[in-house]
């Protein structure tokens, strides 16, 4: 049996470093070769963590390798710290035992280590040693010729030096019509049911040259005679055609990368299509959302930055519909247009609806005289600032309902023109709140009057049926302009208020309907909860501009059931001249050409939705004949004689209040002791009212304890 060399030496260092561990710790502690021992032992201990941790094999093999470095530190430690050679020479035991471990274990150890010949010689004697055969290198795995064309040959080379990314094969390389470098190409995992993992766009884009940017990753649907799913995937590698989407986009193009992008104007929407409409001058850009469940979530103005268009209320506009919207780009302002009143739009059909303006982009737009569905008349709410048009809609409004047979009676603050030329076609027209409280307190009377009338076809009463040719009255409709303002009035407010809240819960029953007018839809300028839910349930209200676009959210958003984006009303439009920062630059002053936007407003139509329009323009210059019928509708002989018993029927322009009209007559005691009339709720022909705000027009003079207790009664209504 023959030893190795290595084994030989190995067993004679251990023999001969046995005597030194022994003796020189004893005979020289501070010599070099102390320290020389310790750190090799200090360096087989950092051998034995290392191996410890290592998830490689052959940690065993390791530890025992830098074992005799680390039992030689400690055989050098105890001798160091045993007085001379220690107990029956313990110290020189030690050392022969560390020197008989190696020479029985290290050698096996050293056998063992890789690329090592075997301990003995297994060849039997007779036999000459041979070299072993060099293993031949693993062919590659063959690809079958599958009749590939040249361009999928090209690019299965330029993919097999880059070392076959991701672990993929190319099947095929499909060359872009027209392109030159344009292709796709179709990859699939090297080893079948294996999914492809682990490759990006870079790894694609290096071996054909091109940027990470040019090249897009996507999945490959199964399709008959092909498989798909996980190991399957296109890469579609497109420089030309980017480089020709940054010039010179198409409009799908520009959607998708500036619009629809996750930090763009309308995220994770897509272009259906663009069109132009040169005869109006607008383009439209019709999208919808990618996912069908989404609401676009639109930013305007980033929108017209992406697509180049100027970022102006006044000629770009946003519609949404569900998953879809459009946005309208006009060359100019389409609400600047004036559309022209005739009688043919304010005819009323058969159910009550007429064209009261049209929207941006040229619908009719529709309100009511009366409500067909309910059965009843159509209340009416319009708001908005002085010489917003709020007029000019009531004359449209009267124009129809006066069309449809119905009376009309118009009250205002105020006396303008515009009303005068109203109150020629119409029944009444007055223009102070003495004249409102008298209509309201009239229009209340004519409820109670209308309940107790028999209709010819059965000599029984009934409720108002609109359009009923057996219902033996006309649709009355009452305005009241600046209707706010009229509610805070010292001496009137309080019977205006309470009146007018009536009529909007009673009146539809008695074919009466009530048509406030002012600047505000809130409880503290007039408008109770009460009064301002049964406006918004029977009417379509009309909001023009209230003097911001702040105010005018506001106040649509007050008359609407859900909070539906309400669209702009800006000041004037107008549409931006060249730059501002060049003219900034220049000093030159900004373009003075804005455009009045009196009548245009947001209707809220019944879903809740709120539309942009441009009401129909009645010129008051000219003869408003056109518009009204040649006869002016009026009350019943029987209703005018039922209000003449109640004192309620007379030329309610008279400037004072009659005696007993709204406050009790005083007792001839009392004139006699020179107390006023009391003022307060209660009292009066054609029912009472609260008491007025300020506690009457002139003060109250209390001079004796009987006046005193008269005035606590009056106040307490005792």
């Amino acid at each position: 049996m023959a030893t190795p060399r290595s084994v030989t030496l190995e067993r004679l260092a251990y023999t001969l470093a046995a005597p030194v561990l022994a003796v020189a710790p004893n005979l020289y502690p501070d010599s070099p070769a102390n320290q020389v021992v310790q750190l090799a032992g200090a360096a087989g201990i950092g051998g034995w963590v290392l191996a410890a941790k290592s998830d490689k094999p052959g940690a065993g093999r390791k530890i025992l390798r830098w074992s005799p470095l680390v039992l030689a530190a400690a055989v050098d430690v105890a001798a160091g710290y045993t007085t001379g050679f220690g107990p029956c020479w313990m110290d020189g035991l030690l050392a022969a035992g560390w020197a008989a471990a190696g020479c029985l274990v290290m050698p096996f150890s050293r056998h063992t280590r890789r690329r090592h010949r075997p301990a003995l010689a297994t060849q039997a004697p007779a036999q000459a040693p041979q070299l072993a055969p060099a293993e031949a290198p693993e062919p590659p795995p063959a690809v079958p010729d599958d009749g590939a064309d040249l361009l999928t040959r090209d690019a299965r080379m330029l993919w097999e030096q880059a070392g076959m990314p991701g672990r993929t094969h190319i099947v095929k390389a499909t060359r872009h019509p027209g392109m030159q470098h344009d292709m796709t190409i179709l990859l699939r995992a090297s080893e079948t049911g294996r999914p492809i993992t682990g490759l990006n766009e870079a790894d694609v884009a290096a071996p054909f040259g091109v940027h990470s940017g040019d090249v897009v990753l996507v999945e490959v649907a199964i399709q008959p005679g092909r498989q798909g799913g996980p190991g399957w995937l296109e890469a579609r590698i497109t420089p030309d055609a980017n480089a020709r989407r940054r010039a010179k986009p198409t409009a799908q193009e520009r959607w998708i990368d500036r619009v629809a992008r996750p930090k763009g104007g309308a995220p994770g929407s897509e272009l259906v299509h663009k069109t132009r409409d040169n005869e109006r001058g607008v383009t439209f850009y019709r999208a919808k959302m990618s996912d069908s469940t989404e609401s676009p979530r639109i930013d305007l103005p980033k929108v017209c930055r992406a697509l180049d268009l100027p970022e102006d209320d006044s000629c770009v506009f946003v519609l949404i519909d569900g998953a879809e919207f459009l946005i309208s780009a006009f060359d100019t302002p389409p609400l600047s247009a004036i559309f022209p009143a005739t009688r043919e739009l304010l005819t009323p059909d058969t159910k009550g609806m007429y064209v009261c303006g049209f929207t941006i982009t040229g619908q009719p737009v529709k309100t009511m005289v009366y409500q067909h569905d309910k059965n009843a008349p159509a209340h009416g709410l319009t708001l908005g600032v002085s010489r917003s048009g709020k007029t000019q809609f009531f004359a449209i409004n009267m124009a129809a309902q006066s069309l449809d047979g119905q009376v009309v009676w118009l009250s205002t603050v105020r006396k303008d023109e515009k009303t005068t030329v109203l109150g020629r076609y119409i029944d009444r027209q007055g223009s102070n709140a003495l004249w409102m409280a008298r209509s309201l307190r009239a229009a209340k009377a004519l409820c109670e009057i209308r309940a107790e009338m028999p209709w010819p076809h059965d000599g029984q009463p009934h409720d108002y049926k609109p359009g009923d040719p057996r219902c033996p009255y006309r649709q009355l409709n009452v305005y009241a302009d600046e209707f706010m303002t009229a509610a805070q009035d010292a001496d009137f407010g309080d019977f205006i208020q309470k009146d007018g809240e009536d009529l909007t819960v009673t009146g539809l029953k008695y074919g009466v309907s009530f048509n406030p007018a002012g600047q505000s839809p809130f409880a503290h300028n007039g408008f109770s909860t009460e009064m301002k839910d049964n406006l918004r349930q029977n009417s379509r209200p009309v909001i023009f501009n209230m003097g911001s676009p702040a105010a005018t959210r506001k106040a649509a958003e007050g008359t609407m059931e859900n909070a539906y984006d309400v669209p702009t009303i800006p000041a004037r439009y107008s549409r931006s001249e060249g730059s501002a920062i060049e003219r900034a630059m220049r000093g030159e002053a900004d373009p003075e050409n804005g455009v009045s936007t009196g009548g245009v407003a947001v209707i809220i139509l019944d879903n809740g939705r709120a539309v942009l329009m441009r009401s129909l323009y009645a010129d008051f210059d000219t003869d408003l004949s056109e518009l009204f019928p040649d006869d002016v509708n009026r009350l019943t002989d029987h209703e005018i004689s039922e209000l003449t018993k109640r004192g309620l029927w007379f030329d309610w322009n008279e400037p004072e209040p009659r005696p007993g009209e709204f406050w009790p007559e005083p007792d001839e005691d009392d004139e006699d002791e020179g107390r006023p009339r009391r003022r307060g709720a209660g009292g009066g022909k054609g029912g009472g009212g609260r008491g007025s705000k300020g506690g009457g027009r002139r003060s109250e003079q209390v001079t004796s304890p009987r006046q005193a207790l008269e005035a606590i009664k009056s106040l307490t209504d005792a």
